[in-house]
């Protein structure tokens, strides 16, 4: 069966993973993907290759989803609308606090607006959160119900939206599922975040940056686990997903300090590589997502394990330079610390 897909920052990391996993898994599906091309959103990521014939099962649409015309637009052809489109890093709210509360909070509202006046048309509105909402994790794990307590800029615009999309469901019954996805990893991840900044400088043998004593813990998980759970909720039963949360996590948390120490140990690197800077304001100090609700309800759990993941992350690292030589100036970000001090995060 058909279905014509609207995916708002397909071409970042988890949606351009996205998009090629159901470009290639749904043969029959057409995808039409908005994004605004900043930074962080790169057409190279994408199935197809936009400068060449046209492939009729992909549209691209360069524009700002907080343009609500065009966003108009595109909802009332779509049968599923999957919200990634953000600005995503912590440390670069810190320094460009503005812009986050532009995109994430009211391009949502964009999006949940045009959802609401094509609700009879469009049968689900996946809206794509962050377990950043949480802040510390105040409990061993963290369900659905922990308390929201975000510690940046960033956490605090994805709270906003977060909270934005489920009330349109209580308020006007839109279709609207939100997931919150742990720590994303993988293939085609901007260098800005830890992973591929720590790959990078180990292939360049450059120092690794490492914030505070390097304690401060995660919860990773594998992008191609995210994208089948946002699959599911694709094709779930409405009545099991319609106004509801998911988690979306591993259940287990590793410290950026050891997981620093398995990058250069996989790589042949030496610990000497590892620096340690000053730890970035409004640090979270732990992570650990509890996925009982979807396991329990979908049965889902991750199935790429943290060494298998982090092999294959680092390979495709490896063979794809030119993807990510252009990037390199922009691995670390200019910050004020609280006392003052300007340093590179």
């Amino acid at each position: 069966m058909s279905k014509i897909i609207l995916v708002t920052g397909g071409a970042g990391f988890i949606g351009s993973s996205f998009i090629r996993y159901i470009y290639h898994k749904y043969p029959h599906y057409k995808i039409i993907i908005l994004d605004a091309l900043t930074y962080a959103g790169n057409v190279e990521n994408l199935p197809v290759n936009l400068n060449e014939p046209k492939d009729d099962r992909i549209i691209f649409w360069y524009g700002n989803v907080r343009n609500g015309e065009l966003v108009d637009t595109l909802v009332s052809q779509s049968d599923v609308v999957v919200h990634f489109a953000a600005e995503t890093h912590v440390t670069r709210s810190i320094y460009d606090n503005f812009l986050f509360f532009e995109t994430d909070v009211l391009g949502t509202q964009t999006v949940a607006n045009a959802v609401l006046k094509y609700k009879k048309n469009v049968e689900r509105f996946i809206h794509i959160s962050t377990s950043e909402v949480y802040g510390t994790a105040m409990k061993e794990k963290m369900d659905e119900d922990h308390p929201l307590m975000p510690m940046s800029p960033y956490a605090s615009a994805k709270a906003s939206a977060d909270r934005l999309v489920f009330s349109y469901w209580a308020t006007y019954d839109i279709p609207a599922v939100i997931i919150r996805p742990f720590n994303n990893y993988g293939p085609y991840q901007h260098l800005e975040k830890a992973i591929p900044r720590f790959i990078t400088s180990c292939i360049l043998n450059e120092p690794i940056r490492v914030h505070g004593d390097g304690s401060a813990s995660r919860d990773f998980i594998f992008v191609e686990d995210v994208c089948e759970a946002i699959d599911i909720m694709m094709h779930a039963g409405i009545e099991k997903v319609k106004g509801e949360v998911f988690n979306v996590a591993s259940g287990v948390h590793r410290s950026i300090l050891s997981i620093a120490k398995d990058i250069v140990k996989l790589m042949g690197e030496d610990e000497s590589l590892i620096s340690f800077v000053g730890d970035r304001p409004g640090q979270v100090f732990r992570h650990t997502g509890d996925i009982s609700k979807i396991n329990n309800t979908f049965n889902w759990e991750p199935k790429v394990t943290w060494g298998e993941g982090l092999k294959r992350t680092i390979q495709w690292f490896k063979e794809n330079e030119k993807w990510w030589e252009k990037q390199l100036w922009m691995r670390a970000v200019p910050i004020i610390t609280r006392s003052g001090k300007k340093e590179l995060h």
